[in-house]
């Protein structure tokens, strides 16, 4: 245990986690949490990574006995260790303030740093997934197989049956009281987590990066305040005043009604990062104007789903205009394109906004989104339809909309064994048969795993064409017109 002790002493010192002289105080704070009575300096020892060297703690302190080998045992130990190395919110707050008086860019990349260095952003985790690009009629996409969140141990899933934990602090996984929380059988340890306090149009916010990124800088900005996710002007307000602040960052928010929305939607927050998306290179389809707004440029994109992108160097007439399409998008009605804007008095029309900086103008998406379900489509009718559920059935939210498929990790096993039944005989589950049987009758000889993925892509992009409202067709733009043309009388009527 010395020499792991000495290791990650060292690797903190190297990621300027700590100081050289901090290098005693950090020591016998590890000792204590392993509890260990003495150290001896075991001289010149081996290189491992933060992550390599917690886990080889973490398994000698279960082969003594001193800690469960349960997974969220070890993910509160192994955020009390790097917890020692981390400076206290104040402190970073301060540094964060300092840098950004200097770029944005360099507070950010302190702070995401930062939170790498610390374990919280779990890399090791996060180099499992699989990622590739591909290219659809639609641009590269990217696709990633997401392996890098654990599956429960069993032994967890036990003990969570006879723990009684009564307690709902924090609130959520998102609200700011996770700072430093240790954890429990039911929440997950949160010891080496810290935030940066933001303002966002005069309200109390946060900014954190996400423990597994699923792109660069994959960032969290949420309330202080746990309240529902709400799209409204305020939301756009908010997503513009931080891409004025950090404009090297996109920002975005999930729908806020279930089937479009995210994952979760009790706790007001958005999603940024420093990240090009294939959404961002779409090609414009059509160009339109809003009456009371000259300065505004709106577009349509040749996108599978319905984007209406806004741009402006005024940010103040963006967000009229803005708020002015989603207006009329929530009480727009078009039973031709299965568009009913609600059912006894539940809504079902809403929308993903995406703000970013372009040079000086501020860019504005609105897609448009709409929850119904039906007999047919009892998981929504503008949701992934059943013959995509093999690949992706999981809600469509903001980082799907705008090009990243996060899939499921069950397909890591079951696309091989496709790709066996490809070039064999050997079977696959009865989800993916109709699907393999189709791959394998226009099968040419190539490299079958560049096959698959390539088939993955094509299938995630249909499944986004499901969630369009109107169609790339000449029948679906026709009808996103005729919105359009709604939008700009709603504003001329607004101004007589």
């Amino acid at each position: 245990m010395n020499e792991l002790i000495k290791q990650l002493v060292e690797q903190a010192i190297r990621h300027q986690l700590i100081q050289p002289e901090d290098a005693v105080y950090a020591r016998n704070r590890l000792l204590a949490l392993l509890g260990e009575a003495a150290y001896t300096d075991p001289g010149t020892v081996d290189t491992a990574s933060i992550p390599d060297i917690l886990d080889a703690m973490i398994e000698q302190q279960i082969a003594a006995g001193q800690s469960a080998a349960r997974l969220d045992e070890k993910e509160r130990l192994a955020a009390e260790l790097m917890d020692v190395f981390v400076d206290r919110p104040s402190t970073i707050t301060s540094t964060f303030r300092r840098l950004y008086a200097e770029s944005p860019q360099q507070a950010t990349d302190y702070f995401y740093q930062l939170s790498q260095a610390n374990n919280y952003i779990q890399t090791k985790r996060i180099a499992k997934n699989i990622q590739y690009q591909a290219d659809t009629v639609y641009g590269e996409i990217d696709i990633t197989i997401n392996l890098s969140k654990p599956e429960k141990d069993p032994r967890e899933i036990a003990a969570a049956r006879t723990e009684i934990v009564d307690s709902t602090y924090p609130t959520c996984l998102l609200c700011v009281e996770n700072v430093g929380y240790a954890g429990r059988i039911n929440h997950p340890a949160r010891a080496n987590h810290r935030i940066v306090p933001l303002s966002l149009e005069g309200e109390a916010w946060a900014l954190q990066y996400s423990p597994y990124v699923y792109y660069n800088e994959h960032s969290i900005i949420l309330s202080q305040t746990h309240r529902d996710m709400v799209i409204d002007r305020q939301a756009f307000a908010r997503l513009l005043d931080f891409v004025a602040q950090f404009p090297h960052y996109f920002a975005g928010s999930n729908a806020d009604l279930p089937i479009v929305g995210g994952s979760i939607l009790t706790h007001d927050h958005y999603q940024g990062g420093r990240y090009e998306f294939a959404m961002d290179r779409a090609q414009a389809l059509h160009e339109f104007v809003l009456p009371d707004h000259p300065d505004v440029t709106g577009e349509t994109l040749h996108w599978p789903l319905t984007v209406v992108r806004l741009s402006s160097s005024d940010a103040s007439a963006l967000l009229d205009a803005a708020d002015e399409v989603y207006q009329t998008w929530l009480t727009y009605e078009d039973a031709e394109h299965e568009i009913i804007a609600a059912t006894d008095g539940v809504r079902h029309n809403t929308v993903t906004p995406i703000a970013r900086m372009r040079g000086e103008r501020f860019e504005l998406d609105l897609v448009l989104r709409n929850n119904r379900t039906s007999a047919e489509h009892p998981d929504g009718i503008f949701h992934t339809h059943a013959d995509i559920h093999h690949i992706k059935r999981e809600n469509i939210g903001l980082i799907e909309v705008m090009g990243l498929a996060v899939l499921p990790a069950r397909l890591l096993s079951e696309l091989k064994e496709v790709e066996q039944f490809i070039t064999g005989t050997s079977q696959v589950a009865p989800s993916h048969q109709a699907w393999a049987e189709e791959l394998k009758a226009t099968y040419a000889g190539q490299d079958v795993s560049d096959y698959v993925r390539q088939a993955v892509a094509a299938k995630f992009v249909r499944g986004l064409e499901d969630c369009g409202v109107f169609k790339q067709t000449e029948h679906g733009q026709a009808g996103l017109g005729r919105f359009l043309e709604t939008v700009s009388r709603q504003v001329a009527g607004d101004r007589r």
